[in-house]
């Protein structure tokens, strides 16, 4: 997203000027720095424990050790562990900052899995930490059961991070009370570029305190910062509490590298001495991988953010990477543009994917939106629009030439869900107002942020025939979490009749637009 990226702030210790001490929030014990392989003791899991990507029979289970440690996994039907299964993963070290997934695969479908995370000595497995627990449900493979996910993104953005005296990240509070069976974040999981200093003067005189690390303190450009800026957002006890219960579907977009990067880039920012988008790309991925549970991250997984997840056959989830394989942003004005902002190969992949889902929903995770025109800078644009109402031309090119594969190949129940640009909208693109007309109706969800500035609302691209039947953006840039309401969104698909429902939630809970959709339509 096009927004500032704040100035530079001076280094400091760990929770410095957010009254550290506040009962709001409970913090781990540990320090944001890696680990003191010295201390005594048994190995620690304060940072919690997350579980991604998962189906009707697996999924993955990622933890933080604050030392050397073994990693095992038992799972179970019930609360109690009897008849626990166990699953040995790897040795958690300094080569991956003390992190790691294990694998679970042959789970019941349909069912609650409980379980628990033990850290072992390497040297003396009977010397294991406090387990630490959760819980998710499996995907069904039959059609009766009904399903409920949220999606949302940007965290930590602008400068707003952690509040205590605003009780933290308490939007996934909110999301944990409704129990959904996974969390879609569409990107902008850290602000990389975006230093949280320990207080900000709001404009009505209030004062916002910042949680603050070493890491945050500036920008980040080594492998130690990146993992710091992950490893922030962890500080929050709501967010570790909605790890242990929801499982997640994770992407990522610009500010896990810096705002509008692209592939290539030399970047134009006095507060880098490292200029290289593709060197600070390659750094973030590592970190991002190292953060959390994706399985084309493991390393056999290909590398890759983009990918399938299959939540049964009412829902194939279709995780987009608008960032890695684009070509660099520019006025967008093209009449030939294979690369766009998907690569070429990730087109391919997409068409292919989409035609061979038989699920009744397909739901195309977009980190960035289709028809809204975001800026960089006087004279590019960041997405796939760029103000253009004609013909596609540029990156629109790509989208129109799979808005016309959907159509063509008879793909039925496609939805767009995105975040990126602090606001949340519904909007609907149909041919009968379209410059290009080869392509049938399909909506497009926009939810965010989850704790970060608001800003105002964008215009709309006319080439793929937009309307817009609701929007809440803010008035000005930037307004503060404790200004402007956070945004998330909720997708309830009903077993039996199969209608996917659509609802834009702003914190605490309330709903400001539903939409219902109906299956089996090509589009949408």
């Amino acid at each position: 997203m096009a927004q500032g990226s704040g100035g530079g702030f001076g280094r400091r210790s760990l929770l410095r000027g957010a009254a550290a001490g506040s009962a709001a929030l409970a913090l781990p014990a540990l320090s944001c720095a890696a680990p003191a392989q010295a201390r005594s003791g048994r190995p620690s899991a304060d940072w919690g424990v997350q579980v991604g990507d998962v189906t009707t029979s697996s999924g993955l289970v990622w933890v933080r050790s604050d030392r050397p440690a073994r990693m095992v996994v038992q799972t179970a039907a019930t609360e109690s562990f009897r008849h626990a299964r166990s699953w040995h993963g790897p040795v958690l070290g300094p080569d991956t900052d003390f992190t790691g997934v294990t694998s679970l695969h042959g789970l019941p479908s349909g069912e609650q899995v409980h379980y628990r995370v033990l850290l072992a000595d390497p040297d003396d497995p009977r010397r294991t930490g406090e387990p630490v627990s959760g819980t998710f449900r499996t995907a069904p493979t039959g059609r009766r059961t009904d399903l409920r996910f949220h999606w949302s993104g940007d965290l930590a953005g602008q400068g707003w991070g952690i509040n205590p005296e605003r009780g933290g990240y308490r939007i996934y509070e909110d999301m944990r009370r409704r129990n959904p069976d996974f969390f879609l974040c569409s990107g902008d999981n850290i602000y990389a570029d975006n230093p949280i200093p320990e207080r900000v003067t709001l404009p009505d005189g209030r004062i916002w305190r910042n949680v603050t690390t070493e890491e945050k303190s500036k920008v980040a450009e080594s492998l130690a910062e990146f993992r710091g800026a992950f490893r922030y957002n962890l500080l929050d006890e709501n967010l570790r509490r909605f790890n242990a219960q929801v499982p997640t579907i994770t992407q990522w977009d610009d500010h896990e590298v810096h705002n509008n990067w692209y592939p290539g880039q030399l970047l134009d920012d006095d507060r880098y001495t490292e200029k290289s988008t593709d060197v600070l790309s390659a750094r973030s991925l590592r970190a991002f991988s190292e953060y959390f549970p994706i399985r084309t991250l493991r390393p056999d997984g290909g590398g890759r953010v983009y990918r399938v997840v299959s939540h049964g056959p009412l829902l194939d989830v279709f995780v987009l990477d608008m960032r890695r394989y684009r070509n660099a942003n520019s006025p967008g004005r093209q009449t030939d543009d294979a690369q766009g902002i998907l690569g070429a190969e990730q087109l391919r992949w997409l068409k292919r994917e989409l035609s061979r889902s038989r699920a009744v929903w397909k739901v195309i995770a977009s980190d960035m939106p289709l028809g809204l025109v975001v800026p960089d800078g006087k004279t590019n644009f960041e997405a796939v629009a760029q103000g253009d109402p004609g013909a596609p031309l540029g990156r629109e090119l790509q989208l129109a030439e799979l808005l016309r594969h959907i159509k063509h190949d008879r793909v039925t129940g496609t939805v767009w869900l995105t975040t990126d640009v602090h606001y949340t909208a519904a909007q609907h693109y149909a041919p009968e107002r379209a410059a290009f007309k080869d392509f049938e109706p399909v909506w497009e969800f926009v939810s965010g942020p989850l704790n970060a500035g608001g800003f105002q609302a964008l215009k709309m691209d006319g080439t793929f025939g937009p309307e817009q039947p609701f929007i809440k953006a803010p008035d000005r840039a930037n307004t503060s979490p404790a200004e402007s309401p956070q945004y998330f969104g909720e997708v309830d698909i009903d077993g039996g009749s199969g209608e996917l429902t659509v609802r834009l939630r702003q914190e605490g809970g309330q709903v400001l637009f539903s939409k219902v959709l109906q299956p089996g339509r090509v589009g949408q």
